[in-house]
């Protein structure tokens, strides 16, 4: 696997040389250069948080697999590391696809990740053969492959993403397969020894025939209750939700060793912005579940970010917590506030008719913090604009009285594709914003998390200002604070 490892580098080094910062992200992991998807192998190993991801070190497209890599000691500040894996036996010779990793207990991580082979050189004419494998590392940066671990069932063409997890003294998985009947399933195994798997049962099938396949299972437990998430294919629109063409969402239930996954909720958005997809998730060293995103770029791939060498980033670390309703909430990790450089507080105050208040008159890297009194409010909206350049272009997030919605809407942005994404806001008589801009995207948290949506925004040139306005009404500001953040990079050239 060296060879290839090696001349994986030479490539992301040549594309690196070319690299057109002004959306590459400051405080999102994202590849030297080239394509990012999805979060792999999130895990705890030897004092350091590891993020694996898939990535093609050779295009800004998706293409031949590999998985990136990038370590922290504290989630905050972050090291890069050679790439991890490469295609190097027969059953993973056209991609090393997306898995998890796992810590034995005789100090090993244990990487299970899904092989992928064409069996044809036109890709997707004739299909293709998955199977699940396994790879170690002593020091989570070298790995031995040791091979397939499970093959592929008979007739099943679309067999991925193998998540692990331990409970008890049990070792389980849960891999995304497309059934006979072409019904996207979750299928469980298990496993004494974290090498032989047995088949235990179909876990969960989507109720939707059309969800062809549940990519990226992750099966864990919130409280007293157990939390299954998944990225649904081919979903068609439905209203507000499902309108990515592929979907990441959850269904909260009850599940115990030996039995069935008996679902208490249907599926609902873990995020409602245009960019989320392929959420993995693990647990902290101090019990938190913290999950990563793929800011994905599926249905309208962004042409004009591919065109500066390098396409696709993570979302920043969110920790996850389950309410009494079972919904599902994300808020950014406290370690976060570690990246801030400036803090400005605008305290309380009221924001006239139609009136706009600049924030900042430039901002690459910012985030803010509102909390607005709605029942002292008549403004229709409640509007941020973000990467507001010069010529008016922007991206703008806001709250919509008439809809009681909280919404990302692009429709003036310099770059890239438009539309609008909206979630229902759960807060009462409160609105509270936490909203995160760097250099080419936005992640919006309102009601402490419980609606999460997260977006590509392209700026165009010159200072990115961020601004307040009311519409036809007065805001009642309770609170404003904005944060300029800095890098999460440990070598910010690299």
């Amino acid at each position: 696997m060296k060879e290839q490892l090696d001349h994986a580098e030479r490539c992301v080094d040549a594309m690196l040389a070319a690299r057109d910062d002004r959306w590459y992200p400051a405080f999102h992991i994202a590849a030297r250069a080239g394509w990012l998807n999805d979060p792999n192998g999130l895990c705890y190993f030897k004092g350091r948080y590891h993020v694996y991801f898939q990535h093609n070190p050779f295009d800004t497209t998706w293409g031949p697999m590999y998985w990136g890599h990038a370590s922290s000691e504290d989630m905050v500040t972050w090291r890069r590391e050679p790439i991890a894996l490469a295609p190097s036996i027969e059953a993973d010779q056209h991609g090393v696809f997306s898995g998890s990793a796992v810590v034995s207990d005789d100090g090993l991580l244990y990487v299970y990740y899904t092989g992928h082979r064409w069996h044809d050189e036109d890709e997707w004419s004739r299909g293709a053969t998955q199977v699940q494998c396994l790879a170690t590392s002593a020091d989570g940066v070298n790995f031995d492959v040791h091979g397939v671990i499970i093959d592929c069932p008979e007739g099943i063409t679309e067999f991925r993403d193998p998540k692990v997890w331990r409970t008890g003294d049990t070792w389980f998985m849960v891999v995304a397969a497309r059934s006979l009947a072409g019904v996207g399933q979750i299928w469980l195994y298990t496993s004494a020894d974290m090498v032989r798997w047995a088949f235990d049962r179909v876990l969960f099938e989507d109720p939707d025939p059309r969800a062809g396949m549940l990519e990226c299972p992750d099966l864990f437990p919130l409280g007293d209750r157990w939390v299954l998430i998944y990225s649904a294919m081919s979903l068609p629109a439905d209203g507000y939700r499902t309108r990515n063409g592929h979907n990441s969402g959850y269904v909260v239930g009850t599940w115990a060793p030996g039995e069935d996954f008996v679902p208490l909720t249907g599926f609902s958005p873990m995020d409602w912005g245009h960019q989320f997809y392929a959420p993995q998730t693990f647990e902290a060293p101090d019990g938190r579940r913290v999950v990563y995103g793929w800011m994905s770029a599926l249905s309208v791939p962004p042409a004009t970010q591919q065109a500066d060498g390098w396409c696709g980033q993570l979302t920043v670390p969110r920790e996850l917590f389950l309410d009494a309703d079972h919904r599902l909430g994300s808020r950014p990790i406290a370690e976060l506030a570690g990246l801030r450089t400036e803090t400005i507080d605008f305290g309380a105050f009221e924001l006239g008719v139609n009136e706009d208040k600049v924030l900042l008159a430039d901002a690459e890297a910012a985030e803010i913090e509102l909390v607005v009194d709605l029942a002292a409010t008549t403004s229709d909206r409640v509007g941020l604009s973000v990467h507001k350049d010069p010529d008016g272009h922007a991206t703008f997030v806001c709250y919509d009285d008439l809809a009681d919605r909280v919404s990302i809407d692009r429709r003036l942005a310099a770059h890239g594709d438009r539309g609008y994404r909206s979630a229902p806001h759960p807060g009462g008589d409160k609105l509270t914003l936490r909203v995160l801009v760097d250099r080419g995207s936005v992640e919006v948290f309102a009601a402490d998390g419980l609606a999460a949506l997260s977006s590509y925004s392209f700026p165009g040139e010159g200072p990115r200002a961020v601004e307040l306005s009311s519409e036809s009404g007065t805001i009642k500001v309770d609170s404003l604070t904005v944060h300029r953040l800095g890098t999460i990079w440990a070598d910010p050239d690299r």
